[in-house]
């Protein structure tokens, strides 16, 4: 069951549209705040922790909760109250697993604030980037013990990110599709500009 009420949340990067009254102003400062917190603490942690301390369990359980309290306020406060977006699994009577995707309708936008939506979208895709990094360099370093604690950090930044483009996108829409398609109307313009010459 996918479920779609609209996708016009603005969208890192985008304008609201509202040129009259201008929405740069934070709303949620404490969201905001706690949408960064977990997130850039966690990485922190991961890189000052060889430097501060020897003990690789207390690292790695600290490093843990600070990505799982950054998995539920994303998934649960800040993807809701920053950019009107928020996604769910259920289970129905059968056992079967239904993903759910929403966003808020178009009415209810005015809540939304430009400002609140960068800070959501930069810290949702910034952040799995230093994860993905950090997996390869423990490969290459033969860190083997710190992989577990990095691939749970990219697995839970990533399934944060996917839920969050699949609202945004649209539910029921494949991201694989669109890509294609995307693809396809740009190449299709490249051919057409060579075919009309100088």
């Amino acid at each position: 069951m996918l479920r779609q009420d609209s996708q016009d949340a603005p969208l890192f990067g985008e304008d609201d549209g509202n040129t009259l009254v201008r929405k740069s102003n934070i709303r949620h400062p404490v969201v905001s705040f706690f949408h960064l917190f977990f997130r850039t603490s966690a990485i922190l942690v991961y890189l000052l922790c060889d430097m501060f301390s020897s003990r690789f369990i207390a690292c790695m359980v600290t490093i843990i909760l600070l990505l799982s309290c950054d998995f539920w306020t994303v998934k649960n406060i800040s993807g809701r109250l920053l950019v009107g977006l928020r996604w769910w699994n259920q289970v129905d009577e059968d056992g079967k697993s239904h993903w759910v995707f929403e966003s808020r309708k178009t009415q209810s936008l005015n809540t939304t604030s430009g400002a609140e939506s960068r800070i959501f979208w930069l810290g949702l895709i910034v952040c799995p980037l230093f994860w993905i990094v950090f997996v390869f360099s423990t490969i290459f370093s033969l860190k083997i013990k710190w992989l577990a604690v990095v691939i749970m950090g990219l697995v839970l930044q990533g399934a944060n990110l996917y839920g969050y483009v699949r609202c945004k996108v649209g539910g029921k829409s494949n991201l694989r599709n669109m890509a294609k398609n995307y693809f396809t109307v740009e190449i299709f313009k490249q051919a057409m500009k060579k075919t009309e010459g100088p």
